[in-house]
């Protein structure tokens, strides 16, 4: 952040001097490189900007680099240009070593940031229908919108979690021909045997609304209550229906002349907003559309809510109701506030085989059995470290295992240890202060002072792009971090003023790995 924050300044620095022309200044990145030799941190911002400036890059690079140096030659040991123009920056061990007392000092507020501005934002996630329990694959959203809520809570926004419950339609009439056992039904399994025994409604979209109630409060947000998720609202499509809130909607787009009849049917002119096709809003028999519910909940959630951004996260299945539901949205003056997430499926495997995913059939895996098995952090763990648009196999034997080759153990092991180094101490951290950190400059101290400062970065980065598998990734590096420390570096030792820094150092390491951890929604041992 610091680097990108230079980088910037120098550019602005160089248009003030006219040694550049004006223009638009780009959003600076920098990235980690993996050679070690390239620096801590690299930029390629010369190549980018090199046909802006006309200059070329190398050229651009080497103004960049005396400007930077100019600004703050104290952040680095070294700054280079490789050709064709990236700038490869080396944090000196001084900086390193001054930053461990300011996070000992910012405690749990540690990356902490106000790139949010207090903005609200909501992350709608899960909102599987209350048609069964939550299965491992719809589940799969779960530790990741809670994630992302945490994160984004993090960098400074106001975050508020949802879950839509689709308690309308077609599905309940499905449920209630399920619950009551007639030639109709679509789904099958030991919980619809035990909701069957409590249905009294004989007709069968009453007896789907009941089984829906009952799916919802006693399967459902018992599930999201074990996983660690705690939503600000559950909000029922029904309440769409009964309010008239739909019908709101269908007025509005009829007054901006973007409905139109077609064979008795009502559609919505969402091509007009580049979609590839017109959609129906209300069938010809005079059922709604989910689209329609959706246009009209995304509705309440700008105008009565109030969000300044939504982002919803989806099945893959769903793909194909994005351009519809943009659209609608940037129809009602809303462009720009949806982002819509789409997660690809969970296969898990045991002894090589997998499991198949089926609701109707009843054969799935729900949710609750896969925490049965492997319990909350590492289900958590596992389902967080691929990224949305990947599929993610689930390995129940690694995940099983305790031992250092399943990561979650590994992470909350290194915890562990700076726990127990402490209280051989009897520290607490609100009595750690940091003392000669000038003798902190063995190898694995420095990296372990590195991936510290990392954490802000990785933040704001998620933030950013949502990239939510950067959080166990970076657990991971720093749990690697922190045991190539311990095994190098002995923290209690006859030199009273080194154990007094590493001791320091550990408190700041403990800091961080807490927060990583609570980020995550994932326990951090004391004890192991």
């Amino acid at each position: 952040m610091e680097i990108a924050k230079l980088i910037g300044k120098s550019i602005k620095n160089l248009q003030k001097a006219k040694q550049l022309s004006e223009f638009k200044l780009p959003e600076i990145q920098t990235e980690r490189p993996e050679e070690k030799s390239h620096g801590d941190y690299a930029a390629n911002i010369a190549m980018l900007l090199s046909k802006v400036v006309k200059k070329n890059p190398l050229e651009l690079a080497k103004m960049l680099k005396t400007e930077i140096l100019s600004l703050n030659p104290e952040l680095f040991s070294k700054v280079e240009v490789k050709e064709p123009g990236f700038i490869n920056f080396f944090i000196s061990k001084e900086y390193l070593q001054q930053r461990i007392g300011e996070i000992l000092k910012k405690g749990k507020k540690f990356g902490e940031l106000k790139i949010g501005k207090g903005k609200k934002v909501q992350v709608e996630f899960i909102s599987a229908n209350p048609t069964g329990p939550l299965t491992v694959g719809n589940a799969r959203g779960g530790p990741f919108g809670d994630v992302l809520g945490n994160i984004l809570k993090k960098a400074g926004f106001k975050v508020e979690k949802a879950y839509y419950i689709n308690d309308y339609g077609m599905q309940i009439l499905a449920l209630g021909h399920s619950v009551l056992k007639d030639k109709e039904a679509k789904y099958k399994g030991i919980y619809i045997d035990e909701i069957c025994k409590r249905i009294k409604e004989k007709e069968a979209y009453k007896a789907g609304e009941r089984a829906a109630k009952i799916i919802i409060n006693e399967m459902i947000k018992k599930t999201t209550d074990r996983m660690g998720i705690k939503y600000n609202e559950w909000f029922s499509e029904m309440t769409l229906h009964q309010n008239g809130e739909i019908n709101k909607v269908l007025k509005i787009l009829e007054r901006k002349n973007l409905v139109y009849q077609k064979e008795k049917a009502t559609w919505f002119r969402s091509s007009k907003y580049g979609d590839e096709r017109d959609r129906v809003l209300v069938k010809a028999d005079g059922a709604k559309t989910y689209l329609a519910g959706d246009i009209a909940y995304h509705r309440y959630k700008f105008e009565k809510k109030k969000f300044d951004k939504v982002i919803d996260i989806w099945g893959a299945d769903h793909a194909g109701d994005v351009p519809g539901l943009q659209a609608g949205i940037e129809a009602l003056g809303h462009k720009g506030k949806l982002d819509i997430l789409l997660l690809q499926f969970v296969t898990i495997f045991e002894r090589g085989e997998k499991f198949k995913v089926s609701k109707r059939r009843g054969t799935f895996i729900t949710m609750d059995e896969l925490l049965d098995e492997v319990g909350v952090d590492i289900a958590r763990f596992f389902f967080l470290q691929k990224s949305a648009n990947t599929h993610l196999n689930f390995d129940l034997a690694l995940a099983k295992a305790q031992s250092e080759k399943n990561p979650v153990y590994y992470i909350q092991y290194a915890y562990a240890r700076i726990c127990s180094i402490l209280k051989k101490c009897k520290m607490k951290n609100a009595e750690c202060k940091m003392q000669n950190s000038k003798l902190l400059n063995h190898p694995s101290e420095l990296n372990l002072i590195k991936e510290i400062l990392r954490f802000p970065e990785i933040i704001e980065a998620t933030a950013r792009d949502y990239q939510t598998q950067r959080i166990p990734k970076y657990a991971t590096d720093f749990s690697v971090a922190f045991h190539q420390f311990y095994r190098d570096c002995k923290v209690i030792s006859d030199d009273k003023n080194l154990s007094q820094a590493r001791l320091g150092l550990i408190s700041a390491a403990k800091i961080v790995l807490k927060n990583t951890l609570d980020l995550m929604g994932i326990s951090a041992p004391e004890k192991m």
